[in-house]
């Protein structure tokens, strides 16, 4: 899911740092901060999640109520629109998104929160002559370990959140019920009417 705006947001400089501004707006309303990223031409690009527990206003309320909904993208951007204008957050196009299926893991809470799942992680330096590795997800702040399954043995894999490339958790689809989450991205979904990115001094 995702919503985007068009042109208009202010050419100035950034006077303040803009994932600060984000995650201030995006937790306040109750979801999870993912990632923030600056793309060419820009782009502005947020990733937002449903946290388990909360009771949101837009979106399904039954099965499926954890996932990012266009309803959820659409109220994101427009709080942000505000809050990155008297921030003054320089950006020319602003892109709010779910996660997806495969969502990135980028600090100890995302981690913490997917404990007991499968995840995939690349490791910035090799061990035992390979960076990638898959398995269950276990361990808090003080140490994390991947429970590995090669066909050779359970084997158990520790690491910090400073040698990790990357993590993201590994897709598990349910055919016969649901309960994966359901791969969507910015092309899925885009809103319906755009708005612009903030007003023109």
């Amino acid at each position: 899911m995702a919503a985007a705006t068009g042109l208009g947001a202010r050419q100035t400089p950034a006077r303040a740092d803009a994932r600060g501004s984000i995650e201030v707006t995006v937790t306040g309303l109750g979801y999870e901060l993912v990632d923030v990223e600056r793309e060419p031409r820009g782009l502005l690009r947020v990733t937002i999640d449903r946290l388990p527990g909360r009771s949101y206003p837009s979106g399904p309320t039954g099965d499926g109520a954890e996932f990012v909904t266009v309803d959820d993208c659409e109220l994101v951007t427009r709080q942000l629109q505000y809050s990155l204008e008297v921030d003054g957050v320089a950006y020319e196009r602003l892109e709010v998104s779910s996660p997806g299926l495969d969502r990135p893991l980028k600090t100890a809470a995302h981690l913490l929160r997917f404990v007991g799942q499968q995840v995939s992680v690349t490791l910035k330096q090799p061990f035992q002559g390979r960076k990638a590795f898959k398995g269950v997800l276990g361990g808090d702040e003080s140490g994390w370990t991947l429970v590995l399954d090669d066909g050779k043995g359970e084997q158990v894999l520790g690491f910090a959140l400073a040698e990790v490339r990357e993590a993201r958790l590994v897709p598990v689809l349910d055919f016969k019920g649901r309960k994966g989450r359901k791969v969507e991205g910015p092309a899925d979904a885009a809103a319906p009417a755009a708005q612009d990115g903030g007003q023109d001094r």
